[in-house]
């Protein structure tokens, strides 16, 4: 089978690997789409993701859906999880021991060790999805539910990112909220705020590419920061998506005094300037987001209600262009959407011989709205 594997900075290539068998308690999925994620790009442009850096060859991607293809000795689930179902993947397993203190009952997301798809953060480290199959436990899978594509089914990580963020911020119903960062993260969480019930969302960014994509997600309002436009005043929820230091400042300057700031852009692990001195005088509440729990279930649920994801899709390109495909995620002039690889067909599914039919994928890199945008978010 055909993998994308990055094997240092710069150096990513399409390798061929053995197809895996299942184990107990595991199934064989032969996987359809991929959405590439900002992590994806840090590994390949950097060798590392954060503090986790490369020390042998992995095959990435987290955001990922496709079709069971075998089931492994002791699995369960009737219909759901039987060969053909469309799936999912919640991409994180807890490692040892997985008792939390009292003040974080349920949170397994700050669990101290958790195994991540597409993860260099263990040694051996923990390959991701973009493979024409990959086995993975039982426990892991999320069913489609009926009407969701596995191209959509695989935004569903993402999506679960925005959704859990918003869990984040005190009642939004009926409130105005700012989202400063328009990229595939930031355009999600104007989605889920919409569905959650927010008045009102205003939507930021340096570019106009992502503005159109997040007004497309439900923005009712945007400001172009290149065009010297500012951002709203007295705003008592705030999103900040774009983990740039240099825009705290204004971003706390934006929120209202006692009000909340949730942080979801990943800020970086090294100094950075940053004006913080409104966090204290105004006395904002800031927040971290980090990933999710379980709210990759509500985020299939909102789709299978209607949240269309199809507008933060900009690009598609076959699992064969994986190293065109990073490096169009991670060019801002490419655009400011969701860059998705088509892994395989269900075709597969009458045996994972390694054969990968017709992509029926059209032009590469044409995008769902048929403007060309692309940047991984994540």
């Amino acid at each position: 089978m055909k993998a994308v594997v990055v094997h240092g900075p710069g150096d990513v290539r399409v390798d061929e690997r053995p197809v895996p068998a299942p184990g107990p308690g595991e199934v064989l999925l032969a996987l359809e789409w991929g959405g590439i994620c900002g992590s994806d790009i840090a590994y390949w442009k950097h060798g590392a993701s954060g503090t986790a850096t490369l020390v042998h060859p992995l095959v990435l991607g987290h955001e990922v859906a496709g079709r069971i293809a075998a089931v492994g000795p002791g699995v369960t689930g009737g219909a759901r999880i039987a060969e053909g179902a469309p799936v999912t993947v919640h991409p994180a397993q807890p490692v040892g021991d997985t008792t939390l203190p009292e003040r974080l009952a349920g949170r397994t997301n700050l669990l101290p060790r958790v195994r991540y798809f597409g993860s260099a953060a263990f040694d051996p480290h923990t390959d991701g999805g973009f493979s024409e199959y990959r086995t993975v436990p039982a426990a892991q899978l999320r069913p489609l539910p009926e009407g969701v594509s596995t191209e959509h089914g695989a935004l569903a990580e993402p999506l679960a990112v925005a959704v859990h963020a918003v869990r984040r911020a005190p009642a939004l119903r009926d409130r105005a909220v700012l989202v400063n960062g328009a990229g595939p993260i930031g355009s999600l969480l104007v989605a889920a705020l919409r569905h959650a019930g927010a008045a009102h969302v205003t939507a930021a960014d340096v570019a106009q590419g992502a503005l159109e994509v997040a007004r497309a997600m439900g923005a009712d309002d945007t400001r172009d920061l290149s065009k010297g436009q500012e951002l709203p005043e007295d705003v008592e929820v705030v999103f900040e998506a774009s983990g740039a230091p240099g825009a705290l400042g204004e971003v706390l300057r934006a929120t209202a005094r006692g009000g909340h700031l949730i942080q979801v852009g990943n800020l970086p692990g090294t100094p950075a300037p940053a004006v913080l001195g409104d966090l204290v005088t105004r006395e904002i509440t800031w927040s971290g987001s980090y990933r999710f729990v379980e709210e990759i279930d509500d985020a299939l649920a909102a789709m299978r209600d209607g949240l269309d994801v199809t507008p933060v899709i900009s690009h598609r390109f076959d699992l064969a262009e994986g190293a065109r495909a990073l490096a169009v995620a991670a060019d801002p002039a490419a655009g400011c959407g969701k860059v998705m690889l088509r892994l395989g067909g269900p075709d597969r599914l009458q045996g994972p011989d390694g054969h990968q039919g017709p992509d029926g994928l059209g032009a590469p890199g044409r995008a769902a709205s048929g403007q060309p945008r692309g940047r991984g978010g994540g």
